[in-house]
């Protein structure tokens, strides 16, 4: 007698996440309600001209070459472009990209913004005056690779300007990061004594700048730790 078979399939295995695609839509899906954080639109008045300050105390002086990594919507690219920078900003999610070249050029300001990965930024041979990257290392996979690709793209005498922190992991509206982000190296963020020892070896000098104390950059009082790492190579 022939076996019955069994009429229940086997389960079909889901394909495996890709990293990258995941993030892609994380920041996507955040692209919409990005500008509603203080510090990401910039649309007080006041937290505007914070950030303008700082800019201008940061950067060389106009017009310089600027390649804004992690751009998000280009809150920090429109206000270099106004200052007279010439900017190329980078960011992997599309619709953030898309977002940053309406905001351009609704202000009649130019700027370049190109779709692609941050951690390795798709510009070529092209050499800059500035790397400017904001809240962005936390989610990188091998940040130090990242901090030798942006230095690989400095003219002589170019500097990073890195504004990170320490803080917890939630995105937007307290939802957690993509699957496996506990797996970052700095995950959470990363405090100012571990970035400027990551730093030092690749910079002829640097310093850091605490931005915990001023409310005005965020929206109100912060409890964690923020502050702006300026490095020159």
């Amino acid at each position: 007698m022939n076996a019955v078979p069994d009429a229940t399939p086997d389960p079909v295995p889901e394909p495996p996440v890709d990293p990258v695609s995941a993030i892609r839509a994380y920041w996507n899906a955040a692209a919409a309600a990005f500008d509603e954080e203080p510090d990401h639109g910039l649309l007080r008045e006041r937290t505007r001209a914070g950030w303008a300050r700082l800019m201008s105390s940061w950067l060389p002086r106009a017009p310089a070459d600027v390649l804004d990594v992690g751009c998000g919507t280009g809150s920090l690219s429109l206000l270099l472009a106004e200052a007279g920078h010439r900017v190329t900003g980078v960011d992997l999610a599309p619709r953030m990209v898309e977002r940053a070249e309406a905001k351009c050029a609704a202000a009649g300001r130019a700027a370049r913004f190109l779709v692609g990965d941050a951690a390795d930024p798709p510009t070529g041979r092209e050499r800059y005056d500035v790397v400017l990257s904001r809240h962005l290392l936390w989610t990188l996979p091998d940040p130090g690779a990242s901090l030798r690709a942006w230095v690989a793209r400095l003219r002589p005498g170019g500097r990073l300007v890195l504004v990170e922190g320490r803080w917890r992991q939630a995105g937007q509206d307290g939802a957690p990061y993509v699957a496996g982000a506990g797996a970052l190296p700095w995950d959470g963020g990363v405090t100012a004594a571990d970035l400027a020892a990551a730093v030092r070896p690749l910079a002829a000098r640097l310093h850091v700048e605490p931005l915990s104390g001023d409310p005005e950059l965020w929206g109100g009082p912060v409890a964690d730790e923020r502050y702006a790492l300026i490095a020159h190579v």
